[in-house]
């Protein structure tokens, strides 16, 4: 059997902030909660999903991080793709107003389609796309 990518787990600085922005602008679910005696920072561990997508990838969120001080020139970041230009727009009007937008929409060629930059509480980059060959709108 080949390796199958289920998870990706952060420590996190404020575990509270960043379930709800993953909520709010990702559409992740919790999922699963466990309280874990080794957890650095708390004993408090989450479990992110989308919808319908619980058995095939989550973020696992862990208490304790020391929080990411990405660099502006540091395009590593995790990607949520979008139905339409049309949420791009909305989704960076509501993080520019939140004041977490990093990267205002913009065009580029395929396969990067449409896309802008919001910054997580934790300081990690998530990416908002249409038209790249993942997801909706490909």
């Amino acid at each position: 059997m080949k390796p199958a990518f289920t998870h990706l787990a952060l420590h996190v600085l404020d575990l509270e902030a960043c379930i709800a922005f993953y909520r709010d602008y990702c559409g992740l679910t919790l999922v699963h909660e466990r309280e874990d005696g080794d957890a650095k920072g708390g004993s408090r561990v989450v479990w992110l999903a989308e919808p319908g997508k619980e058995k095939d990838f989550i973020i696992v969120l862990l208490p304790g991080g020391p929080g990411r001080d990405q660099a502006e020139d540091d395009f590593s970041h995790f990607g949520f793709a979008l139905e339409s230009k049309a949420a791009v727009d909305a989704i960076a009007a509501r993080a520019e107003k939140a004041g977490c937008l990093a990267w205002a929409p913009r065009q580029e060629s395929y396969p990067v389609g449409y896309y802008c930059g919001l910054k997580d509480p934790d300081g990690n980059f998530v990416e908002f796309s249409y038209g790249q060959p993942l997801g909706p709108g490909s």
